[in-house]
């Protein structure tokens, strides 16, 4: 076996190791094989039910990017690897609704997209899972640190293009109700990265992006890096470009219906950091006489 792999005694035996494996041996990988990855763990039941041939039409990759993908993670093939990912439907053999949408990585099989009940019925499921994976995850989510880097600032830059623009926008607006100075780059006129140019070592610039990732956000971000900016990204972890330039990262995994994502999660976790800010301020307010009272949340609108 090749220098570097992992040996075949220590593959993973189950999809969250093979994730933290993934994350760990990420810039070993070639860019080919980062991308069947990041498809696989985003489309499991797809590596699960589908042959190899159908996988790569599907994904757009080379079935070849799936093979070496499999063998520098252990397995001794691609159909070593498939097993891994068919064990979750071997082992639900009755499945509740919300166990097939957390088996398939929030996603959520529809049979009627015409009926605009079933469609909402589908996606308020969902945001339940999304926001029950949410829940569970909340105390291994570095939200303090990013309080921190967020009190710490002298200016909050927050990006967020694509269908993370809404996210993006909520938190430029919500830190500026509470009293928090921020400004959204938003790529108007096409000068994202002319409006990002003001980020400096003092300031912080938190960036969003989910799949499919755009290429502008990675570029403010590689900028801001150079700049001496902190970064705190919120994206799906492991697998996101961010994650590699990031001060600090908070993984948050929304759910899928149909290539439409949910934004629940993300919202939440945003809501909860300018919430988490502004009841500290109010705290040290309440601590330090001579320090000026806090905001009036009562008429914030947030």
């Amino acid at each position: 076996m090749a220098q570097g792999k992992t040996e075949k005694s220590d593959k993973p035996k189950t999809l969250e190791a093979l994730r933290a494996l993934v994350a760990l041996q990420s810039e070993q990988l070639t860019p080919r094989m980062r991308d069947a990855a990041h498809y696989a763990l985003e489309h499991p039941k797809d590596v699960a039910l589908c042959s190899l041939a159908d996988l790569a039409q599907q994904s757009q990759l080379s079935p070849v990017a799936f093979i070496r993908l499999a063998q520098a993670l252990g397995f001794a093939g691609f159909s070593d690897l498939k097993r891994l990912f068919r064990a979750p439907l071997q082992q639900a053999a009755n499945p509740t609704y919300s166990e097939r949408i957390r088996h398939y990585g929030g996603e959520l099989t529809l049979s009627r997209p015409q009926d605009p009940v079933a469609v909402l019925r589908a996606f308020s499921q969902a945001n339940i899972v999304s926001l029950q994976h949410l829940q569970a995850d909340a105390e291994v989510l570095p939200l303090k640190q990013a309080i921190v880097m967020l009190q710490r600032a002298r200016l909050v830059h927050v990006i967020g293009l694509r269908r993370s623009y809404a996210v993006a926008s909520y938190l430029a607006y919500a830190l500026n109700r509470t009293g928090r100075a921020a400004v959204q780059i938003n790529g108007q006129g096409g000068m994202v990265l002319e409006q990002a140019e003001v980020a400096g070592p003092q300031d912080l610039l938190v960036a969003i992006s989910f799949p499919p990732y755009a290429a502008d956000t990675l570029r403010v971000c590689e900028q801001a890096k150079v700049r001496g900016t902190q970064i705190l990204a919120i994206t799906n972890g492991a697998l996101s470009p961010l994650g590699r330039i990031a001060d600090l990262l908070i993984d948050v995994n929304d759910a899928e219906l149909k290539g439409f994502r949910s934004l629940t999660s993300a919202l939440c976790v945003v809501q909860t950091l300018v919430m988490g800010l502004t009841f500290g301020k109010r705290h040290r307010s309440r601590k330090g006489a001579a320090s000026q009272a806090g905001p009036d949340l009562t008429d914030i609108d947030c």
